[in-house]
């Protein structure tokens, strides 16, 4: 299994860079290859995006809670449909979406069941807002191969310009 976590807050050419390069590294994969994802905009929608064009398997994690995106932003809410109806399959575990300490123990569950993390990281440490270092470092001490996706040009919008809920784009 295959799990993408990273940066939520990267600039709109930096997206479109990020999603080409995740299309070029799921092209090279055997079409049995089985993509893990949780809900929400940014990337788990841009990663799910991907692999339902490339046509490998997507699984989306949903939190248990049936009322878990109820109060998320529109977007999101419709990030979340979006994602269900890419999905072969649905998985339930257990976390609130828009509790930040569930979101990373997800991301923990996420990441300790895959033999591959793809990482849209740009190096820096982890800070109050975004795990994507946390992430990382969690991955390696576990043996499982991260693959760091930070194409030329990328970058990241000023301090600020997103929310820190995990719901709306996957705040690692």
């Amino acid at each position: 299994m295959i799990t993408a976590v990273g940066h939520a807050d990267l600039t709109s050419t930096t997206w479109d860079l990020v999603q080409a390069e995740l299309r070029e590294r799921m092209q090279g994969l055997p079409p049995d290859a089985t993509v893990l994802v949780r809900p929400g905009a940014g990337l788990p929608l841009v990663f799910g995006r991907v692999v339902h064009e490339v046509g490998q398997r997507l699984v989306v994690l949903l939190p248990e809670r049936g009322d878990a995106f109820a109060d998320a932003p529109f977007h999101d809410r419709q990030a979340h449909r979006e994602l269900l109806a890419l999905a072969e399959q649905i998985r339930m575990l257990p976390f609130d979406p828009l509790d930040r300490d569930a979101c990373v123990s997800a991301d923990e569950r996420l990441v300790s069941g895959c033999s591959r993390l793809l990482a849209v990281w740009d190096g820096s440490p982890s800070s109050g807002q975004d795990a994507t270092a946390h992430m990382v470092a969690y991955a390696r001490a576990r043996g499982i191969a991260v693959e760091v996706v930070w194409p030329a040009g990328a970058a990241r919008e000023p301090a600020g310009h997103t929310a820190s809920l995990c719901v709306a784009g996957h705040r690692r």
